[in-house]
Order: C-alpha cells, then sequence, then structure tokens
C-alpha cells in the first residue's frame, strides 16, 4: 500500500508544481502507520480541506479520492491535506484518531502555513465520507470541520441499506449492537447549529452505495435541523468517480464545489467572537432554515465581518439545573466554553418559569452564577453590592479586539412571553426571574440587555403560540441586541 502511494505521489508531483509551493508527509501516529501528505499553494487563500480517501475501510483509494485533488484545489488557492489513516481491523478509534489528530495539526499550525484556523473543512469519499460524516457530527469542537465536502458517502451503519462491508469492518463485533448502529449512522447525528455545513456529491446510479439511503438522509437531517447543506445529484457516473477526469461531469463538478466554496461565508481570523447561549428563542424555533433567520444569523449581518456570531441555543432548556432540560448538561454548553468568545449572550429564563421547573425557583440564582463563573472564573470575588469598579472607559476601537480568556458576559432578559402556552409565566419572568438578573449583573459587573422592555411592543412580529418570535421577530431582536452592543 505505501509503495502504491508513494508511485502515485511521484507521478502526480509532475503536474502539481506551478500550483503548489510545498510538498512534505507528516506521521500521524508514531509507528509512522498513518500519514497526511500535505499540499500548501503558492497563493494561499486561507482556506484548509482534510482530504478523507475511501475503500471500504478494508483499503484506501488514496488516488483519484486522495492526491488527485491537490492540483485544482492549490489552484484555488486551497491548502490540502490527505489523511492515510489507519484500518479499523475491529477498532474503529483507529482512523477516528487519526483524523482528528490531522485536524489538530492543521489548525496548530494554521499561521505558519497561511491558513485561517476558522476555514478548515473535510472531504470523504465513500467510506471516507463516513468518517468525515463522524468527525463532523462526533468530534469535540476543536477538531470538528468548519465544513464538510462528503462524495458518495456511507452514512447509514445498518448494512440492510448501506454498503455492507464499510458497515461490518467500521463497527466489527457492534454491528450487531442497534445502539452503536444508530449512534453511527450519521443522519441521526446531525446536531442544531453544531454540525458543520454541507456539500453532498453523488451520482444518480450509484449502485454500490445507495443514495436514497445514506446521502439523501444526511441532506435530510441537515435540511430538517436548519443547518446549511447542498446537494449535487449528476445524471450518471455510478460510485467512485472522485476527481478522475473520467468523469463524464468532471468540469461541472469542479465548477459546483468552487462554486459552493466560495459562496461561504468565512469568519476573519481576527473577528471578534460572539456566542449565543440561549433556549429556543436563540435556537430559532419554528423559523425555516434557522441558521441563516434566527436572532444570531441576524445579528451577524447586522454587525458585518468584524464579528463572528454563533449560535448554542437549544429548545427547551433551563438554567436550573434542576429543570425539565438543564441547558448545561448540553453539549452546546460544551461547544460554547470551547468557542472562546469574545462576548457571551446568555438569554436563559424563559422556560424556568413553568410552574414544573420554577418550584426550584430558589436556586436560579446560584445556577446562574455557575454559568458566569465557569466562563469568568476571575469573577468569583466580586466588590461589594455596587458592583465591581470599571476601569476608564476605552476608546472605541477601530479594528476587533484579539480573543481573550475573559469574555464579556451581558445577560438577557427573557422577551415578553404573550401567551401563557406551554405553561410559561410572564408573572413569573417579571417577578421572579428578571429581578435575579439584575441583582446577579450587578454583583458581577455584568451589562444587562432588557429585552423584555425593549420588545414589548412587538408583539405582532411573533408565532401564533405568543413565546417564539418569527422572522421578523429575531430581526428584531437582533436589531435590539446590535444597538445595545454598539452603545
Amino acid at each position: 500500500m505505501r509503495q502504491l502511494v508513494t508511485l502515485l505521489m511521484l507521478l502526480f508531483m509532475m503536474g502539481v508544481q506551478a500550483q503548489t509551493a510545498r510538498t512534505f508527509t507528516l506521521n500521524l501516529t508514531d509507528d509512522g502507520k498513518a500519514q497526511m501528505v500535505c499540499f500548501l499553494p503558492q497563493n494561499p487563500s486561507g482556506k484548509a480541506i482534510v482530504g478523507i480517501p475511501g475503500g471500504g475501510y478494508s483499503v484506501l483509494s488514496n488516488g483519484h479520492e486522495g492526491v488527485m485533488a491537490s492540483d485544482w484545489l492549490n489552484q484555488q488557492g486551497i491548502a490540502y491535506f490527505v489523511v492515510n489513516y489507519r484500518l479499523p481491523e475491529g477498532d474503529r478509534t483507529k482512523p477516528i484518531s487519526d483524523v482528528e489528530q490531522g485536524f489538530r495539526i492543521v489548525r496548530d499550525s494554521a499561521r505558519v502555513w497561511g491558513i485561517n484556523p476558522h476555514d478548515v473543512g473535510i472531504m470523504g469519499f465513500s467510506a471516507g465520507g463516513h468518517l468525515a460524516s463522524v468527525i463532523s457530527t462526533h468530534a469535540a469542537f476543536d477538531v470538528r470541520p468548519d465544513f464538510t465536502i462528503l462524495f458518495y458517502p456511507v452514512i447509514s451503519m445498518d448494512e440492510r441499506v448501506s454498503h455492507i462491508w464499510s458497515c461490518r469492518n467500521f463497527l466489527g463485533e457492534d454491528q450487531k449492537n442497534p445502539d452503536i448502529v444508530r449512534d453511527f449512522s450519521t443522519n441521526k447525528a446531525v446536531r442544531r447549529h453544531l454540525t458543520p455545513p454541507a456539500l453532498i456529491v453523488s451520482a444518480s446510479d450509484d449502485r454500490l452505495v445507495p443514495f436514497v439511503t445514506n446521502g439523501l438522509e444526511y441532506y435530510r437531517a441537515m435540511r430538517q435541523a436548519g443547518n446549511d447543506c447542498a446537494m449535487y445529484v449528476y445524471p450518471t457516473g455510478d460510485h467512485g468517480f472522485g476527481f478522475g477526469p473520467w468523469f463524464k461531469y468532471h468540469d461541472q463538478l469542479l465548477t459546483d464545489i468552487g462554486n459552493w466554496l466560495k459562496a461561504r461565508q468565512t469568519p476573519r481570523p481576527d473577528a471578534i467572537r460572539v456566542a449565543c447561549v440561549g433556549n429556543s428563542i436563540t435556537e430559532g424555533f419554528g423559523i425555516d432554515m434557522c441558521g441563516a433567520y434566527g436572532y444570531p444569523a441576524e445579528l451577524q449581518k447586522l454587525l458585518g465581518s468584524d464579528y463572528w456570531v454563533k449560535n448554542f441555543g437549544v429548545s427547551a432548556r433551563t438554567m436550573l439545573n434542576k429543570g425539565d432540560y438543564p441547558y448545561m448538561n448540553e453539549q452546546a454548553w460544551q461547544d460554547a466554553q470551547a468557542f472562546k468568545a469574545d462576548v457571551v449572550l446568555i438569554k436563559l429564563g424563559t422556560n424556568d418559569s413553568k410552574p414544573e421547573n420554577w418550584q426550584y425557583g430558589a436556586e436560579f440564582r446560584q445556577d446562574l452564577e455557575q454559568m458566569i463563573l465557569t466562563l469568568r472564573p476571575d469573577l468569583a470575588r466580586p466588590v461589594g453590592k455596587k458592583g465591581r469598579k470599571s476601569p476608564n472607559k476605552p476608546t472605541k476601537p477601530t479594528t476587533p479586539t484579539i480573543p481573550t480568556a475573559k469574555p464579556q458576559i451581558i445577560l438577557m432578559t427573557p422577551i415578553p412571553a404573550f401567551k401563557p402556552t406551554w405553561n410559561i409565566s410572564d408573572s413569573v419572568i417579571v417577578n421572579g426571574i428578571i429581578p435575579v438578573q439584575q441583582e446577579v449583573a450587578q454583583k458581577y459587573g455584568l451589562q444587562v440587555i432588557d429585552l423584555h422592555t425593549l420588545y414589548a411592543n412587538d408583539g405582532d412580529k411573533m408565532l401564533k403560540d405568543g413565546i417564539h418570535p418569527d422572522g421578523k421577530g429575531a430581526h428584531r431582536l437582533a436589531e435590539i441586541i446590535a444597538n445595545e452592543l454598539k452603545k
């Protein structure tokens, strides 16, 4: 296998010198059994892609599903890294850890290699598409891709509707465990706002990996979650065409991928990071394609390229740790911390007002303080009832500040509950939750955005439930928050 890779590399390098500034290979494991072949472009755009070859988890097809993509990608200024991962052989953690290690190296070396660490994607083919989707849905925030490209991917681990040998080789004996099968059927693992944008490429006549029960299911899951996803299905091509020039629609394929990549809005490396923590109002409940039209997305549009706004909202969640669905138990909370934001907007409390949750209302203060001190341990010793003494007011910066380990925390009161849907009580919000938020903000010297007051006249911008803003309401929320941030 290594000799084949070497031969392909020698032959292929003859055609990439003009676009590729540097080619080298790194070991991903101490024994050298996993390697990453690196192609750095002469004129880097800042974008990078980690390539994952296919092969049914039994071999590595790292020619047309690996190094052959480097020429075109380097022409676009995209750094490219092909991971020759270890095959599972009964241990699926081997290929997963190899790819994660590759991502870690790319992001750690981003500045040296001319890469924006927030613009590193993954591109997988067939079984490698499954592995790429596993990294996109299961990996920790620091090694999760910023975007995903899947060529005719294996998605389901149910061998009845997928590629039988990919399923068996990846799962081993766990193929008999329905929970494991479900967990690694990655269409079941897509998470709203947390799974990166995806592009799926396939041929309608694929006879090896059924498109309808694999690639299409991933697209369906992404679309239902409101996540950014596109799909190109070519009339013919069967399975395994990759970047091979023999593919009938090869030129169209390159155009489609190029246009999709260009259309992505990439955050600047020095952008001010804003984390939106909250419940369904933050998540964008009831707003179609909430990833593009929820309030955090609208806030991004208003704040512009100097900011990077990410949505960490999860429906039905509470600030109360004894509530029915505590926010701090969620993966989104872990991701929000890993994001290392410069500004954290906390909008929780609406669901806490339900009687079944507010019976623990006496603990709302301590749970809110727990969230604050998790983000800012340095605030553990507040200064008196009047709050912390503020330093001299700085002049307005003309460029974004560099991210620090001490984010500015802003508490946002719940918007009015215009109807008592789902037992949500506006009276509890006004008389129980908001006073605690105000007191805690004063104690720790935090800013408060009083959405309950500022949104009070916008009852006409709500869904029928009277709890969730509609699309116009999401835009209005973003306007209020942007104006307060600019103050």
